[in-house]
């Protein structure tokens, strides 16, 4: 298949990779393809073919997305994705399943649309970021060997122990929802990963994110939570409150960030911009 890459990222799925990379070769006449080694060697490795290539698909979780579609902002290239991650937020927000011969197709067909992504402090994010609770979180379950039930496992050991952080908006017309937050989510879509929806009501093409602020709640409430959280219905309550923004800046008393599932240190103040029709996706 001329004019497409993959890049693999050895590390998702885990660690084994070879199945799909076994059948990438069985289906398709010498692939281009490339292993990660390295963020870097992910950048030099799409410099290198930028000019003969129209798509690149990246196969791995929301971090190898997101690390490939940070070359692509703002040009003609097209994202494609197999999903090999622990949550595959992003992948199952754009219809990318693990069929290999559906996605072949989509290659062959090579329709494509074009979203938003944002910037925490110029760093880009495709799908949901965020601090508090689940930056802690993902500090957490790095050490760990990932997979759902360690997300689970240390989501509440976490839970218990977490203090909340403090929340400082600049712009007067934010300012009365300064305060004490459990986290603070930047949805570009709607979901985590694994389907678990943050923010049902996201888009991902209408040049807003939403901000999700949620507010420590009691453990009689967790069920109820993550009920609606898995079943598309959470809304605004007590505890939760939605603002869509296009830009906003803030200060917060943490420097744990997760990017697109990445953990991440960033310093207050965090300036969010969206960055409309920037991405372009294969569909």
């Amino acid at each position: 298949m001329e004019n497409v890459a993959f890049i693999i990222n050895p590390f998702s799925a885990k660690k084994n990779y070879q199945p799909f990379l076994n059948a990438l070769k069985s289906k398709l006449n010498n692939p281009l393809y490339y292993i990660s080694e390295s963020i870097l060697g992910t950048d030099e490795f799409i410099q290198k073919h930028f000019s003969t290539t129209d798509i690149f698909v990246a196969i791995g979780g929301d971090g190898t997305i997101s690390t490939v579609a940070k070359n692509l902002i703002n040009t003609d290239k097209i994202l494609a994705i197999f999903p090999a991650g622990s949550g595959n937020g992003f992948s199952n927000e754009t219809q990318f399943s693990k069929n290999l011969d559906e996605l072949i197709e989509k290659l062959r067909q090579k329709k494509s649309r074009k979203i938003d992504t944002f910037t925490v402090n110029d760093r880009l994010s495709i799908n949901v970021s965020g601090t508090g609770f689940d930056g802690k979180v993902v500090k957490e379950f790095e050490k760990t060997n990932r997979g759902f039930k360690n997300y689970i496992k240390v989501s509440l050991k976490t839970f218990f122990s977490y203090k909340p952080i403090k929340l400082k908006f600049f712009d007067e017309k934010y300012q009365q929802y300064n305060g004490k937050y459990l986290m603070v989510n930047i949805a570009n879509t709607r979901q985590f990963g694994n389907h678990a929806y943050i923010a049902p009501m996201a888009s991902k093409s209408d040049g807003l994110v939403d901000m999700v602020l949620v507010k420590k709640f009691p453990l009689t409430y967790s069920p109820l939570f993550a009920f609606r959280m898995f079943t598309k219905k959470l809304k605004e309550d007590d505890y939760l409150t939605y603002l869509p923004v296009s830009e906003v800046e803030f200060k917060v008393n943490t420097k744990n960030w997760h990017l697109d599932g990445e953990f991440n240190r960033i310093k207050s103040p965090i300036n969010i911009k969206v960055q409309p029709a920037s991405l372009t996706i294969l569909i």
